[in-house]
């Protein structure tokens, strides 16, 4: 956006921040030209088409990748390609500074691509990009011109692309009035650590920066982060625990370097995280679903309970709400319903970004790493190396915690598992009790699964390999009874999609007794992990709710998990089948709305029961004397159909398929804010949808098609946010 020539980017220059080097007290506050943040010219005059009809929002189609600006938006003249001219030209304003600065890139020619200054409508200043041969780069670098000479006097910028060639356009951004020379601009950022937090805004667009944080010549963090221009441009505040570090100096290498004048003006320090103002109430915030406090998040890991406490780690991106820095992120509960966010309990190292896994009790202390009276909690996961600033094979790790998991030590002998294939990955460790060993079971190659053994979960040895088509990372392996009998149970193998195979395992090898099963038939459930070390022999699961993020615009976070399923295996008329039920806690949230029973359903007389819901649903409801060829419950705008004779419950253009012809069904449904979850038939077939529920739909309606039924049960609940202190 242009800014009058007296406006003056006071704020972010005098704060310039609190963690960078602070400017000298005789130097003026910048003044900013244009930052080109608007979706015109505004105050330019544009002639030709290369400029288009107002600055680029980044990279332009067929273009090389464009690094370095400022914001969202920059002067691209590569509209149509470099086949395009044209020039846009300022409007005059008054010279009140040492010096004129500015991000420049793309063509170096002198001639035909650069940015000059006019005085008196002469050409006194010329400056162009770096390239000149194909290939090259489109990130752009500060430049500046000494006009202290030309102090008062009335000047104007033209932009220019003569060139029709390769390199035949111009990048400019951020142009400013400044007391401080090019040197001062370029110089590295050192931070002398204050506070516990290094502070970071993160934007959801603009010109992606490479992070590393060093204390000498170690690199501590590395991460990609979208560093936003401004206030109003910030989605949220990364927080970067620095508590260790108070008293040191840091150094940032930053790429495109021209960052670390941005980076300069806005890292603060603080003793806490900033929360955005709103946090949990935002208006597209699941309320009775885990989302993190802010950034990405996908696969749940490490899930296991211990001393009272329900764990939930999961794939954080802390610096972002796009995928990307993976780091494990913490949750703990007491009740599976409410949670509290703890800070990210793995981060990056030398060995790679942090990816799927694990967690134990390592109650006998097999690993030597527990203290006295102290089990180690030992969480397993992938060092993702090929993301590491120095690239690697993806490997196997351990970290262990003495204290219920608030702080980890990375085990000293990491890896524990070399490479063993390109992208070997997402370890689930657990004890097996016949064989009074560690089991892990590894995603190693498609279509298959791998096992391994342990006497003390540092050393691992290669048992078995199970065959699985369909298979596809993140394995899960547990034990179930059939139809809770004591003296009968089979072991689940389950994959990131939601199929599944039953079977026997001994330690060593797992053989199925089923073909591939469907766990899941809706589109957003994967990736989901139990719980290890659950009393009484219960078997919780959670999946990530993985979509395209358009549920959540506008806020500090993106994606969320499933409501956690309590898991049974039982005979039904289709053979051995998983069934699925959300926890019995969540039942704690529940306040009475509505109610009903034996309503008749006929396309003839009363084809419909119509009611009005809370924003927040939990329906159950119960269908017997099915004759009908359609039932239909439409609940706030969520249609689902259920058709006995086919077999099928169809939604959003899904289909659950294969129920057994049926006079009787029973489903219930959970709908939040942005998301679904339809569990029918017991629990045999569920489905799970994410998307933004319309808040101004709060209508329930039932009816039968081309027969009659009876809703024998009708129980609607509203539900309380998990946010909401009890």
């Amino acid at each position: 956006m242009v800014v009058a020539n007296l406006l003056i980017c006071s704020f972010s220059w005098l704060v310039a921040c609190q963690g960078g080097e602070s400017p000298g007290a005789s130097l003026r506050p910048d003044i900013l030209v244009d930052d080109f943040e608007g979706d015109s010219y505004l105050n330019w005059t544009v002639e030709g088409e290369a400029f288009g009809s107002g600055p680029a929002a980044g990279t332009l189609p067929n273009q090389m990748p464009v690094t370095g600006y400022y914001g969202h938006r920059l002067v691209n003249s590569y509209f149509g390609g470099d086949k395009t001219t044209g020039t846009i030209t300022s409007r005059p304003f008054v010279i009140e500074r040492d010096y004129l600065a500015f991000l420049i890139g793309g063509g170096g020619f002198a001639e035909e691509t650069y940015i000059e200054l006019l005085v008196d409508g002469k050409p006194l200043r010329r400056a162009t990009g770096r390239n000149t041969v194909p290939g090259g780069s489109e990130e752009l670098a500060w430049t500046s011109w000494d006009v202290r000479e030309l102090a008062g006097k009335h000047a104007q910028l033209r932009i220019v692309d003569r060139r029709t060639d390769f390199w035949g356009h111009i990048n400019v951004d951020h142009i400013i009035q400044t007391d401080r020379s090019l040197s001062e601009l370029t110089a590295p950022v050192r931070t002398d650590v204050t506070a516990k937090y290094l502070l970071l805004p993160v934007s959801d667009r603009g010109s992606p920066v490479h992070c590393r944080l060093k204390l000498g010549e170690e690199v501590l963090h590395y991460f990609d982060c979208q560093l936003a221009a401004t206030e109003s441009r910030t989605r949220f505040w990364a927080a970067l625990d620095v508590r260790q570090l108070v008293g040191k100096q840091l150094l940032w290498e930053l790429r495109p370097a021209s960052m670390g004048e941005l980076l300069r003006q806005r890292l603060r320090q603080a003793e806490q995280r900033l929360d955005p103002p709103d946090l949990y109430r935002e208006a597209f915030r699941p309320q009775f679903h885990f989302s993190p406090r802010v950034g990405w998040l996908n696969d749940p890991n490490g899930l296991v309970y211990f001393e009272g406490e329900y764990h939930l780690f999961f794939q954080h991106n802390p610096f972002g709400i796009s995928w990307g820095n993976m780091t494990w992120g913490h949750a703990v509960s007491r009740d599976l319903v409410h949670w509290e966010e703890l800070d990210p309990a793995i981060r990056p190292d030398r060995l790679g970004t942090i990816f799927s896994g694990s967690a134990v009790v390592d109650l006998a202390n097999t690993s030597g790493l527990g203290g006295e009276g102290r089990p180690a909690l030992c969480a397993f996961y992938t060092a993702a190396g090929s993301h590491s600033f120095e690239p690697k094979p993806f490997t196997q790790c351990l970290a262990y915690s003495l204290d219920q998991g608030r702080t980890w030590t990375k085990y000293a002998g990491n890896p524990v598992l070399p490479q063993l294939g390109p992208d070997n990955r997402d370890p689930k460790v657990f004890w097996h009790d016949s064989s009074s060993r560690w089991a892990m079971v590894l995603y190693v190659r498609r279509d298959a699964y791998s096992i391994f053994s342990s006497p003390n979960l540092k050393d691992w040895t290669w048992e078995s390999e199970v065959d699985f088509p369909t298979a596809y990372e993140c394995p899960e392996l547990f034990p179930l009874s059939v139809d809770e009998k004591p003296g009968e149970h089979y072991w689940v193998l389950w994959s990131a999609a939601g199929r599944y195979l039953v079977g026997n395992f001994d330690g060593k090898k797992f053989t199925p007794v089923t073909e591939v099963l469907s766990g899941e038939w809706g589109p957003n459930a994967y990736a989901a992990q139990t719980w290890n070390h659950l009393p009484a022999g219960r078997r919780v699961m959670i999946a990530w709710m993985r979509s395209d993020g358009s549920a959540y615009r506008g806020m500090p976070f993106n994606q969320q998990l499933t409501v956690p399923r309590e898991l049974s295996l039982s005979q039904t008329t289709n053979g051995l089948r998983l069934l699925a039920k959300p926890v019995k806690e969540l039942e704690r949230l529940r306040e009475p709305w509505y109610s009903a029973s034996a309503v008749a359903l006929s396309s003839q007389k009363v084809n419909s029961l119509s009611v009005k819901t809370p924003e927040l649903v939990d329906m159950e409801a119960v269908f017997r004397d099915i004759e009908a060829e359609q039932l239909i419950v439409d609940i706030r705008g969520v249609p689902i159909v259920i058709r006995p004779a086919e077999g099928a419950i169809e939604c959003w253009g899904h289909r659950a398929s294969g129920i057994k012809p049926v006079r009787d069904l029973d489903l219930r449904v959970l709908v939040d804010r942005t998301s679904v979850e339809i569990f029918a038939c017991r629990g045999e077939y569920v489905m799970t949808f994410c998307r933004v529920i319309p808040p101004e739909n709060r209508s329930l309606i039932v009816r039968a098609v081309g027969g009659r039924a009876t809703l024998s049960s009708l129980n609607v609940y509203s539900l309380k946010s998990i946010w909401q202190k009890e």
